[in-house]
Parts: C-alpha cells; sequence; structure tokens
C-alpha cells in the first residue's frame, strides 16, 4: 500500500524514488537495471551521495534571508544574494531553497524577530530620529479612512500628516522619500511592526539609504512614546473641532 500510495502522488523526491526502487527490487526480485527503469531514475543517481558540506554555505546564506527578510519569496532572496555578490547558479540556490522548505512557509500570521529598541532619548538636533505611526477612524458615511504620522522626535514637529483611506506600504516610501529631499534622511525611524511598515518596499528604501528602522516590542506602545502622545493630542483637538462644529 506504501509503495502504491508514493506512486500516485504527483511528485516524487530523489530519496523517495531510491526507496522504491529498492521496495521493487526487494519484495518483487527485480533486477536493479528494470527497477530503475519501472521508477524513472538513472543507475547512477541510485547510489549519488551528495556533497553536502558544499552547500553549507549556501544553506547559510538562505537561513539568513529567510530570518531577516521574512515575507521574501525565491526571486527576491535571490536577487538579495547576487546584490551581496554572491554568484551561486539559481538551479543550485533554488534546490537548496526547497530540501530546506522555505518554499512551503505559512502565510499565516508573520513571526516577527526579536525587536531591541533604542532607549527612548530626546536628540540634540533635529533630524537623527523620527517617529512614525498610523491612526484611523471612520467618516460619517461609515467608511474607514487613515492618518499616516511623522514627527521628528528633537521637538515633536509634525512633518507629515497624510490622511486617505488607504495608504500602502510604496505610499509611506514616497512620504518618506518627499521628506527626506526636503530635510535630509534621518538616521533611525521608530515604529511599530504594522504590516506597512515591515514590508519590503520600506525595508529595501531604508537600507538603501542608510536608515535604521528601529522596531518597537510587539504590544509596547509606550516605546514609541512621542509618536503616541503626537496622536493623542492630534485626536483630542479634531474632536474638540468637531464638536464645535456641530454645536455652531
Amino acid at each position: 500500500m506504501k509503495f502504491l500510495r508514493m506512486l500516485f502522488q504527483k511528485t516524487l523526491t530523489v530519496p523517495e524514488k531510491r526507496e522504491l526502487v529498492r521496495y521493487v527490487m526487494k519484495e518483487h526480485q527485480a533486477s536493479e537495471r528494470r527497477g530503475c527503469r519501472i521508477i524513472g531514475i538513472s543507475r547512477s543517481l541510485l547510489y549519488y551521495s551528495p556533497n553536502t558540506a558544499r552547500d553549507l554555505p549556501v544553506v547559510g546564506a538562505l537561513q539568513n534571508q529567510a530570518h531577516q527578510y521574512p515575507v521574501y519569496g525565491f526571486g527576491l532572496m535571490f536577487n538579495k544574494l547576487r546584490q551581496a555578490g554572491l554568484q551561486w547558479n539559481a538551479t543550485r540556490v533554488y534546490r537548496i531553497y526547497r530540501l530546506l522548505k522555505l518554499n512551503f512557509r505559512r502565510k499565516g500570521k508573520k513571526r516577527l524577530p526579536d525587536r531591541y529598541p533604542q532607549p527612548l532619548v530626546i536628540p540634540h538636533k533635529m533630524n537623527p530620529c523620527w517617529s512614525v505611526d498610523f491612526m484611523s477612524d471612520a467618516l460619517i458615511d461609515g467608511r474607514r479612512f487613515r492618518l499616516f504620522n511623522v514627527v521628528d522626535d528633537f521637538n515633536r514637529e509634525a512633518l507629515a500628516i497624510e490622511v486617505d483611506l488607504n495608504i500602502p506600504a510604496q505610499r509611506v516610501v514616497r512620504i518618506l522619500e518627499r521628506l527626506s529631499a526636503e530635510r535630509g534622511y534621518p538616521a533611525f525611524i521608530r515604529s511599530d511592526n504594522g504590516p506597512e511598515l515591515t514590508a519590503a518596499a520600506l525595508a529595501e528604501w531604508a537600507e538603501l539609504h542608510g536608515v535604521i528602522l528601529d522596531f518597537i516590542q510587539p504590544g509596547r506602545p509606550m516605546q514609541n512614546g512621542f509618536i503616541q502622545r503626537f496622536n493623542k493630542t492630534l485626536r483630542t483637538r479634531n474632536t474638540r473641532y468637531v464638536s464645535v462644529q456641530n454645536v455652531i
């Protein structure tokens, strides 16, 4: 039964094919040549022993990429390896990628790497560190909208309050690039772990311009206290304004 189940699978790995050849040879007294022909494997591959030590650098590089960029697929990972000057063959890298089962990573909740945020201190000048965060609310017709806020930690100046029904990661990159063109690139950007802020687009932009993304620990909004205080002030003042307008 095990033999039949394996035969009816869509694809078989090389170790599984070797096992089937040995099964046919043992249970049906078939010769090695006949067993290989039935299963569809060459006789040389039956005894092939891979040089695993040669693949260790590729394994380490792929595991490092998977940890650093958990949302990347093979294409983006391979591009990163090429950018790092590693000229391994794509077929070889993909074979190891599959052996590590990186192509079967769960699509559910993304497991975040450990976060070690910098202490919340006031910089000695403008621009070394920005804090960013999202807010959300609803229009009178029930449609949700979002605000993307950017604050300079030095004097808590509001650098941007972007409002729209949807603000994806690419839009966040454009906002930060616009601000950087006016003020220069910050050294750090402090944020929570929202999907727009942990996206590959923002990570690539930050790496390109030497900006460190300083993520706070999940469930610890006080670690991003400057922007949290700004959000509270913005929400309170807008609520008061709306209340006064309704009275008038």
